[in-house]
């Protein structure tokens, strides 16, 4: 019994991976179909495109997947994705900025009210939230594709606000608007990127530990579950007790 247990657990664990896998999956061909519709459908000649195809590659997604997002841009015709922002605040008052990208947004918006209101956080207006953060350009480079050294010294070049070295990644912050120049200097050097995205940054923070942080993820992982959402972004500080 003990081993069925460990097996039934291990399937578990193994489901909720590939939910999250074909999760990402999907929010990854969305951005890449938009980006090619919005844009050139070649990546050479759009920035927008070719940092989402970089970021699926990033992700593991298989080159199909890739090929069928670009090609479902021209054939979508009667199928306008929005990009929209919803603010609130969540469980013990942690403020939160959710970006989507739908075809739907009444469907979207009664959606992502639902989920706020049963984990006892209220959705507010835009502007009731974000003051709480920054909205920079951020940008992630493997360790393995570039130098400490040389990053820093792109990075200096280029008049990029900050730049930091972690564990497994370089990490640059820019002006959002300079975003795609940054990225281009980058380029001349570094031919695959993790991520390349226009980032909200919490200002002010709130740390949150033992049940009160486990009610909060919980609340965070069903509004990034949820098939319209691209991004959640929150001030949460995860206590270390």
């Amino acid at each position: 019994m003990a081993g069925h247990s460990h097996w039934a657990g291990i399937k578990h664990k193994k489901g909720k991976a590939d939910k999250q896998r074909s999760n990402l999956f999907s929010k990854l061909s969305k951005e890449i179909t938009v980006a090619a519709k919005l844009g050139d459908k070649d990546p050479g000649m759009n920035a927008r495109l070719r940092s989402a195809i970089q970021a699926a590659r990033s992700a593991n997604m298989p080159k199909e997947n890739i090929e069928r997002a670009v090609d479902k841009s021209s054939n979508t015709a009667g199928e306008n994705f929005e990009s929209i922002r919803y603010e609130g605040f969540g469980p013990d008052k942690i403020a939160v900025i959710v970006e989507s990208l739908t075809d739907n947004k009444n469907r979207t918006a009664s959606n992502i009210r639902t989920i706020f209101q049963k984990n006892g956080g209220t959705l507010g207006t835009q502007g009731s939230a974000s003051h709480n953060f920054k909205q920079i350009g951020v940008i992630k480079i493997k360790k393995k594709e570039i130098s400490e050294e040389k990053i820093l010294g792109i990075a200096i070049d280029s008049g990029v606000n900050e730049c930091f070295s972690q564990k497994d990644f370089h990490e640059i912050h820019c002006d959002k608007n300079e975003i795609y120049n940054v990225k281009k200097d980058l380029e001349k050097n570094v031919k695959n990127f993790i991520s390349t995205e226009i980032c909200w940054l919490p200002i002010n923070s709130l740390e949150a530990r033992g049940e009160k942080l486990k009610i909060i993820l919980e609340f965070l992982e069903e509004l990034e579950e949820n098939e319209d959402v691209q991004k959640v972004y929150t001030n949460l500080i995860r206590g270390t007790s």
